[in-house]
């Protein structure tokens, strides 16, 4: 990164602590448990979470996470006085709000081309490729899109409950 208003930005979102030192269940830890993931990965999941808002911040256009990402700012969200407060006030000195889709063909070009964008300002701001289990390629990203589940189905199998 080339501008220093960038690196001191990032800077800061990298020192923002997820993670309460008081908390018996740290912010990490539940992100790995919700989501099936191990701790290890959840903590890169975390990290590539804080690059995407500082792209958020700096790319000049609209900007879509990955799946794994939007599970960190989703779950991020609910920790309401950590979010709005500590991060979009104290760190990011705006708020970030979270624009989900409302649907539609129209939508998926949409976000596609902001996914797509985001990968192509992940390159240009960090000069590193966006590590690919995190942030698959657009085809990947959303050759599930509309499935109405956040459970990848290629790693697990949803069973339908029997009627009683």
């Amino acid at each position: 990164m080339s501008d220093p208003r960038t690196t001191i930005l990032l800077d800061k979102i990298m020192a923002f602590e997820l993670d309460a030192e008081e908390a018996q269940l740290p912010f990490t830890s539940r992100l790995a448990r919700e989501q099936g993931w191990t701790h290890v990965f959840a903590g890169r999941v975390v990290v590539e979470y804080k690059r995407f808002v500082a792209l958020a911040m700096v790319a000049g256009h609209p900007v879509t996470p990955s799946e794994e990402v939007d599970q960190a700012w989703h779950l991020h969200m609910v920790y309401t006085k950590s979010y709005w407060h500590g991060f979009c006030r104290d760190v990011l000195g705006r708020e970030l709000h979270h624009m989900p889709t409302v649907g539609g063909s129209d939508e998926n070009g949409k976000f596609e081309d902001w996914y797509e964008k985001t990968l192509e300002s992940y390159r240009r701001v960090f000069q590193d490729e966006p590590p690919t289990d995190i942030w698959p390629s657009v085809r990947k990203r959303f050759a599930t899109a509309g499935c109405g589940r956040w459970v990848d189905t290629s790693k697990f199998w949803l069973v339908a409950k029997p009627f009683s």
